[in-house]
């Protein structure tokens, strides 16, 4: 797997923390979070998931390369997006599901970046970001994987993808850290 994409809303950072922890490191593995935040602070945000996992944990730049073995934080404010050459890039097009960075977004150039090497993770969240995305994700053969809504904190965001894109695996946030690290060393 070189890439795993997540995307999260509300209830999203205790989300992370809890597979954050959990993951063993991946040095192959590049790791995408967005997540739906007020705060205009990614620096704040990355610094607090660094506590918790031992990847470098970074803001995501424009026209910066995708690294394998870090965590990539979308900025505040602006849609991220993967080209096909693996580089980031960032846009302030209208928000998608009222929100920028939009996990759609995401999703949807990733999957045409890194096709069936790659892995979608839906978290909990209150709205339907991410469905689209993550249906893009499975039609180019990638890898879907979604937090049981019967533990999130807030349903909406897995049940959505699921009822749009389905899953190849719905799971507890600590199966889904095991998934994840099964299909990171393999």
């Amino acid at each position: 797997m070189e890439l795993v994409a997540i995307g999260c809303s509300t209830g999203g950072l205790r989300a992370l923390q809890v597979l954050l922890r959990a993951l063993a490191p991946c040095p192959r593995t590049a790791f995408v979070v967005v997540i739906h935040t007020a705060s205009a602070d990614a620096d704040s945000l990355c610094q607090l998931l660094a506590r918790d996992t031992p990847m470098p944990v970074q803001e995501a730049q424009e026209r910066a390369p995708v690294l394998p073995g870090v965590l990539h934080v979308a900025p505040p404010g602006y849609h991220l997006l993967i080209g096909r050459d693996q580089y980031f890039y960032l846009n302030v097009d209208p928000k998608v599901c009222f929100v920028r960075p939009s996990i759609d977004v995401l999703f949807e150039s990733a999957a045409e970046a890194y096709r069936h090497r790659m892995a979608g993770v839906i978290l909990t969240g209150a709205n339907d970001d991410g469905a689209r995305g993550l249906r893009c994700v499975r039609q180019r053969a990638g890898i879907a994987l979604v937090q049981d809504p019967e533990e999130a904190e807030a349903s909406s965001m897995p049940e959505a993808a699921l009822s749009l894109a389905g899953a190849d695996h719905c799971l507890a946030l600590a199966d889904i850290a095991s998934e994840l690290n099964r299909m990171c060393l393999s």
